[in-house]
């Protein structure tokens, strides 16, 4: 029997509270996580994506709202496919009927 690790979710309050942490600089990103019981993966991702929210980051890197919006577009965007699909062939079963 397996057991799946459930995934913790973190307020975007409480990730940015650590990034600060981070930034001071008194503490590792290791002692961080340890003292937080954070991965310190984690961690980094959030310094890195706080990086890019306040236009230090990468060139070309999407900011927390853009991957927001990105997310958002593809799932309208496969509804909207999905739908087509079900107009095709509601268009071709009454296009059969109608003969």
């Amino acid at each position: 029997m397996s057991m799946k690790k459930k995934r913790r979710k973190f307020t975007q309050s409480f990730k940015l509270e650590v990034v600060e942490l981070q930034r001071r600089g008194d503490r590792s990103i290791g002692q961080i996580a340890r003292d937080l019981g954070v991965g310190e993966n984690s961690i980094r991702r959030w310094v890195a994506q706080h990086a890019i929210d306040i236009g230090e980051g990468q060139a070309g890197a999407l900011t927390t709202d853009e991957r927001e919006e990105l997310r958002r577009l593809r799932r309208e965007n496969k509804q909207l496919l999905e739908d087509r699909e079900i107009l095709k062939k509601a268009t071709a079963f009454f296009a059969k009927e109608s003969r």
